[in-house]
Parts: structure tokens; C-alpha cells; sequence
């Protein structure tokens, strides 16, 4: 089963994109909050090469960069399983 790691904060509309995304697509994810959270920012600053910005997805530990690219890998993982 593949892994899928978002960085979110409140407010922001890209984070709530990725995630319907996520949701539409039926794909279990793991939410990190980083609003409140230094210690969960710093972690996403350091996963991402410095992007302080979220959202920050994670698919199988390889950091994702578009909402597009990160359609195009959960379509890619759905042909494996087939």
C-alpha cells in the first residue's frame, strides 16, 4: 500500500485542494498539521529542501511538487495494482 504524508496549515486553499484530491481519489493519507506545531514544521522544512510553504506531499517518501505530478502518481500506483 503506498504512503502518502501531507504538510498542512489552517487557511490554506492549496492544502485543501490536495487533500480533495486525496479524498476523490479514495487514497488514505496521514495529515500533519503544522499551524501550531514548530516541531512538524521544521520536519516538513527539512523533507522538503527548505519549502517553508505548505502544502508539502510526501507519496512513498518521494516528495511530490504539483497538484498535477501528484494525480499523475496516484494514477501511476492505481495501474500497478491493477
Amino acid at each position: 500500500m503506498d504512503r502518502v504524508v501531507v504538510y498542512t496549515q489552517t487557511g490554506c486553499k492549496q492544502s485543501d485542494k490536495v487533500k480533495q484530491l486525496l479524498n476523490s481519489k479514495k487514497v488514505t493519507f496521514i495529515e500533519k498539521d503544522i499551524s501550531y506545531d514548530v516541531l512538524l514544521k521544521r520536519e516538513m522544512i527539512e523533507r522538503s529542501g527548505e519549502k517553508a510553504i505548505t502544502p508539502q506531499v510526501f507519496f512513498n517518501n518521494s516528495h511530490i511538487k504539483s497538484l498535477d505530478a501528484l494525480a499523475e502518481a496516484i494514477d501511476q500506483s492505481d495501474t500497478k495494482a491493477a
